[in-house]
């Protein structure tokens, strides 16, 4: 193995937490990596990670030498990119997570159209509403909805998110229709998350005057195709995205409610890991969705 091939391990070491883990996403057996491991530190007559039964860490020199093989094998990528060209045909595997909803309802048809353009690249899509740790996990790129805390991350916005109030005619019937936030309060909700945080609702009235509604929800789920259903069938107000009740409300089986009134926006992202060279298939895949989508998406213009 050359020296690149070391590095590359190394870091594989390093972001994925253990050689155990390392050895999994290389798909070879862990003691060629340990073994590799021993080898580069004798050639570099100093000790990178120091294990013990329990945990490593990196040493001093071990931090160093691992920021510096990121950044050089980051730019033999971008080298090897530069003088292949951008015309050349994407290959290899692309990794990637994306939310449950939002993939299965609105990625589908662009991940098949790109998929049609590069016929070389193959996929590995996790649709999951679960927090991913992409390092240690093993992915490239991650489309993710809402804020984003992690420093650990760069992020590139896709589109905006709306999110509006609905229910159904049924429901509307029986319990009423709300027009103010105190109206509101009375209501039975659907609520997206299991968290107490979850079940507390921003709203801005048409003074201009904040709120916050904490929702007394009937279900609680996470998943937000389940609220939707569940609010067609009358459970309650459900306060979802206008991604995934788009359809419903065009034909009826939803009805917006308390549209003079304002509610917090989120945004969607492509995110990937800080100091880490962006493939040029993820790339191009970001500017895809980008160009897809729009800052008007098209859910929201039906």
């Amino acid at each position: 193995m050359g020296q690149f091939e070391d590095m590359a391990m190394f870091i594989k070491v390093v972001d994925s937490g253990s050689i155990t883990n390392a050895a999994d996403q290389l798909n070879i057996a862990k003691s060629a990596v340990s073994r590799r491991l021993k080898e580069l530190e004798a050639r570099l007559n100093t000790q990178l990670i120091s294990r013990t039964t329990r945990n490593s860490t990196l040493t001093e020199a071990g931090q160093k030498y691992y920021l510096e093989a990121c950044s050089i094998l980051s730019e033999v990528d971008l080298l090897n990119e530069q003088i292949s060209g951008l015309s050349s045909q994407l290959e290899g595997k692309m990794r990637l997570t994306a939310p449950l909803s939002f993939g299965l309802m609105h990625l589908d048809e662009i991940i098949h159209n790109f998929a049609q353009q590069h016929p070389q690249l193959s996929f590995e899509i996790d649709f999951s509403d679960r927090h991913i740790d992409l390092v240690e996990e093993g992915y490239e790129l991650a489309i993710r909805i809402g804020e984003l805390k992690d420093s650990s991350y760069q992020a590139k916005r896709l589109t905006v998110i709306r999110r509006v109030l609905c229910a159904s005619p049924k429901y509307l019937e029986q319990a009423g229709l709300p027009d103010s936030v105190e109206a509101l309060k009375q209501h039975a909700f659907l609520q997206y998350g299991l968290t107490n945080k979850q079940g507390e609702l921003d709203v801005i009235d048409p003074a201009g005057k904040r709120h916050r509604v904490e929702m007394t929800s009937r279900f609680k789920a996470n998943n937000g195709n389940f609220l939707l259903d569940m609010a067609i069938k009358g459970h309650g107000i459900a306060f979802t995205p206008t991604f995934i009740a788009y359809q419903s409300l065009a034909k009826g089986e939803l009805v917006p409610i308390m549209e003079d009134h304002q509610f917090p926006t989120l945004n969607a992202y492509a995110v990937y890991p800080k100091n880490r060279f962006l493939s040029q298939r993820c790339r191009l895949l970001i500017d895809y969705i980008i160009e897809q989508i729009g800052d008007e998406p098209y859910w929201d213009n039906i």
